[in-house]
């Protein structure tokens, strides 16, 4: 398939399987690129925007949206950091401890990480004197990583790159992917570039959120550009034996509004199967109609509907004269900003802990990005919390806003006010 089969008047392909897409699982108008956040400067000049249309395969079953621009492009510079969520480092550091128990890691091991960001998980296994080494896209990303004392490779991985890597620097008993696998708009070569990356009796882990919950829970703000692909267990257990590999467990997490951790195999592997966790997995998507076009048409309305609920809120709000302020400025935020139109007439600035993103505006809104410590200085009324997979988080962080009467607008599933 070619990179651009999704641009132009043909009808598209699907990344994985080749059928043409024909149906429809979510429409969100276009939207700039969700990471790439803009210097002052920059407010004087345009900005590109591309079609946020997911599109669902009538034979994979795979969810996707289509290549408009590379990755080398989105990811060359990128303003995500893992390390400025605390949850988010607290879940690796558990992930690290059952790993190391589980497969009976030690200093003998090897634990490669794709998509290793900061260094925010592997620095876990360093410290526990396990070799590692990332691999990661970003060169800004890879940079702090390098400076923690993470050995980082700035690479995109795929079959060549695996081979040289494994090559290079030896193959991994333990392969970490999280939530890289949406990222990557060439699928099989992605998976292929995993099997290679593993000794013969290597286990690969890949976390995701799962598209089943992300439709359940209404999370259509997971739509960015960056995430090319929306995985279901049926789906992804199909892509990886295409690509000879073997998924022998799998597990419910609560990370991103609903994951899925996938373990899998060479497909030659002797490691044996979980039977009744693949077992309860596969019945759980066949009882939601995981292969039942009906399930993906009718996502849109209950889009359209939050939508609608959402402005309501916020209209009423500003009648009201309430000021209202956003708190995080994830790639989820500008989805939801831009799909429904929200902009400073409705917020008057974000704030994130991510000094990277400090003195930025958002792509498309052009809403300031601020210090958190703004929010104590201004004391607005309302705080709408852009990543809602972190509310718990956050209003922790933010309890001491209580204490001139903020309220809290937590946006998914659907708009509802917390004191």
């Amino acid at each position: 398939m070619s990179a651009n089969a999704f641009i132009g008047g043909s009808v598209p392909q699907c990344r994985h399987c080749d059928a043409h897409l024909r149906h429809t699982l979510v429409d969100l108008g276009s939207s700039p690129l969700c990471n790439t956040l803009l210097d002052e400067d920059a407010l004087q000049g345009g900005e590109s925007f591309y079609p946020l249309h997911v599109r669902v395969c009538d034979q994979c079953f795979l969810a996707q949206l289509g290549q408009f621009v590379s990755p080398e492009e989105i990811f060359e510079e990128y303003s995500y950091f893992s390390s400025f969520s605390d949850s988010w480092v607290a879940h690796a550091e558990a992930y690290v401890c059952s790993m190391i128990e589980r497969f009976s890691l030690d200093s003998s091991s090897k634990v490669i990480e794709v998509a290793s960001n900061d260094g925010y998980l592997l620095r876990h296994f360093v410290a526990r004197s396990i070799a590692v080494l990332g691999v990661e896209p970003a060169l800004n990303v890879a940079l702090e990583a390098r400076r923690s004392g993470i050995p980082t490779l700035t690479e995109f991985l795929g079959s060549e790159s695996g081979s040289a890597i494994r090559a290079q620097h030896g193959a991994a008993d333990l392969v970490v992917a999280n939530n890289v696998l949406a990222h990557t708009p060439h699928l099989n070569d992605f998976i292929s570039g995993l099997r290679r990356l593993l000794k013969d009796e290597g286990v690969v882990t890949v976390e995701f959120p799962h598209l089943m919950r992300l439709i359940e829970h209404n999370q259509f703000d997971t739509v960015y550009h960056e995430h090319f692909s929306y995985f279901s267990f049926y789906a992804v257990e199909r892509v990886f034996a295409s690509g000879d590999m073997r998924i022998f467990d799998v597990e419910e997490l609560s990370t991103h509004g609903g994951s899925l951790r996938i373990y899998a195999v060479r497909d030659d592997s002797s490691r044996p199967d979980n039977t009744t966790r693949l077992t309860a997995m596969r019945e759980f998507e066949r009882s939601r109609g995981v292969t039942d076009l009906d399930m993906y048409s009718s996502f849109s309305a209950r889009v359209e509907a939050t939508k609608r609920d959402l402005l309501e809120c916020l209209i009423g709000l500003r009648r009201a004269g309430e000021r209202i302020v956003g708190y995080g400025a994830p790639g989820k935020g500008n989805t939801l900003l831009n799909y429904c139109g929200i902009r400073t007439d409705f917020i008057e600035y974000l704030v994130d802990r991510n000094p990277y993103k400090q003195g930025k505006f958002t792509p498309g809104t052009r809403i300031p990005i601020r210090s958190p410590d703004v929010i104590a200085e201004t004391k607005p009324d309302y705080v709408l919390i852009m990543p809602w997979n972190l509310k718990d988080e956050i209003l922790g962080q933010l309890d001491y806003a209580r204490s001139w009467g903020a309220k809290f607008i937590v946006p998914i599933p659907r708009p509802t006010v917390e004191e």
